[in-house]
């Protein structure tokens, strides 16, 4: 878990468009306190880019934090977007419990990657940055059992790699590296950080 004085310390305010209707994105917003307005973006999404798994969760981002920006071209709008990826094979969110039972055992006793690509935009004074972070998250040998007493406590169906290392992440999860929030679905340490050099052009957008 991310300290708590640390977060408390890089609380920045802030308001921005998230393109996105993400429940969790929401939360770790506002955990530091950074305002928004939700707009979730009508953008289609990718499923493969040529050139590997971050350059797919970066365009995906951008492709969402344009949409919105093309209605909203005053405003400062996020776009992002997460994915698990384990070498080059990307896993997203499964169609049904069946195919999350199967992704969670294609990752059994493996360490794979969560990539969250982020994008910021305002049309009206031509900002345009996207930038992706990732962590790693090593899974334990898993079974179907375990992980059907798994499902009973998360709904894998609309999360990425058909799990959620916020709830019940012990049934499954061996350990992890890197930004903790990443893994839920945005690097806030690098949104804190990017958020406070955008701060003097929000008057301009």
């Amino acid at each position: 878990m991310l300290n708590e004085t640390k977060k408390a310390n890089q609380k920045v305010s802030a308001l921005i468009i998230l393109a996105s209707s993400s429940p969790r994105r929401t939360e770790l917003l506002l955990d530091y306190n950074i305002q928004h307005e939700v707009v979730p973006s009508k953008a289609k999404e990718i499923s493969f880019h040529p050139d590997g798994p971050l350059a797919l969760v970066t365009e995906n981002a951008k492709r969402k934090a344009i949409e919105v920006a093309e209605r909203f071209p005053d405003r400062f709008v996020l776009g992002a977007d997460t994915i698990v990826s384990l070498k080059e094979k990307v896993f997203g969110k499964p169609a049904d419990l069946k195919d999350a039972e199967q992704m969670l055992m294609s990752l059994s006793g493996k360490t794979h990657l969560v990539s969250t690509g982020v994008c910021v935009i305002c049309k009206k004074n031509g900002y345009s940055e996207a930038k992706v972070e990732s962590s790693e998250v090593s899974f334990g040998e898993l079974s179907p059992a375990a992980i059907q007493k798994y499902f009973k406590f998360v709904n894998p169906l609309d999360k990425a790699g058909s799990y959620a290392l916020q709830t019940k992440s012990e049934l499954i999860v061996k350990k992890f590296t890197g930004s903790y929030s990443n893994v839920v679905g945005l690097p806030m340490e690098l949104i804190v950080s990017w958020m406070k050099e955008l701060l003097p052009n929000f008057k301009n957008c």
